[in-house]
């Protein structure tokens, strides 16, 4: 309904209700709200006709918000275009963005194929393709050129299915005390307060999970250093008595902790423990 409105309204006619309404009295606001259009159109029409801009007798393409409907007929054409602008990136057009928005594809559509389109259009046409608003995400890059060589060797261990040996995963992270502040419902006017701990505080923690059994073991530290994983390993040991496991993996990253002369020399008394090193930036280990 609101596409067959705006068609049928292509040119001056959407002009003529604003200014007849103004001259009724009615505000921007409810303007807006009552032809489906932004109050930025209004304000720029009305200050187009007090300036003398704005020919009443011809068709007129507002810019921005109220920009023209493009004829039917060029629609499909129009949204292929649209197709293809998003398979690459704004800079491979000569934009300085690492993202798309729907007023810079209406410019670029206009430069290329010289038809204007409103970007509340263009929004439209986006949701009608199946595109969302949301946010991307980061990818680590996955150049190890040990990468199979690594991934081989975990999966030669899973796949051996030795019974008298143990894997685990282990990673640290920071746990950081400040509380996060997100959405909630708040009566209007009125907003929550949390108190701070000033100075923001970090925890930290080690943990393994055990691939076979799907158990976590983990410890807390003050500092994420040497000495947090090797309360880690020993708490792996203490899990893994002798008598059953003669052989323990754990799967670590590169993070340079793993491989201080502190850790070399626990895994040096503990020869049952050999540490399995994960290929650099791999975000995805198992996938191939």
């Amino acid at each position: 309904m609101l596409a067959q409105l705006r068609a049928a309204r292509y040119g001056h006619l959407l002009a003529l209700h604003i200014l007849l309404l103004c001259a009724a009295g009615w505000t921007p606001s409810v303007i807006a709200a009552a032809l489906f259009c932004s109050r930025s159109s209004v304000y720029r029409l009305v200050a187009d006709y007090r300036a003398g801009h704005l020919d009443l007798g011809l068709a007129v393409e507002p810019e921005g918000d109220a920009a023209a409907v493009p004829p039917r007929r060029n629609r499909a054409s129009l949204k292929r275009s649209l197709r293809a602008l998003l398979k690459r990136v704004p800079a491979a057009f000569g934009w300085c963005r690492t993202r798309w928005s729907c007023a810079t594809l209406a410019l670029e559509l206009r430069t290329r194929r010289g038809i204007s389109v409103a970007p509340d259009t263009i929004r439209r046409w986006l949701h009608q393709l199946g595109y969302v608003w949301k946010r991307a995400r980061h990818v680590a890059k996955d150049n190890d050129p040990e990468r199979v060589t690594k991934l081989a060797r975990i999966r030669s261990i899973i796949e051996g299915g030795m019974p008298s040996a143990a894997l685990f995963f282990a990673d640290e992270l920071d746990i950081h005390l400040l509380p996060k502040i997100g959405y909630e419902w708040m009566l209007r006017g009125t907003q929550t307060e949390v108190m701070t701990p000033g100075t923001n505080e970090k925890n930290y923690l080690a943990g393994a999970l055990n691939f076979v059994t799907g158990q976590m073991v983990h410890v807390v530290g003050e500092r994420k250093n040497r000495f947090l994983f090797i309360d880690l390993l020993k708490v792996i040991d203490r899990k893994c008595p002798t008598a059953k496991f003669t052989r323990v993996y754990v799967v670590v990253d590169n993070y340079r902790i793993h491989t201080a002369k502190a850790v070399v020399e626990w895994l040096a008394g503990h020869p049952r423990f050999k540490l399995v090193f994960l290929p650099s930036y791999c975000p995805k280990v198992l996938s191939t």
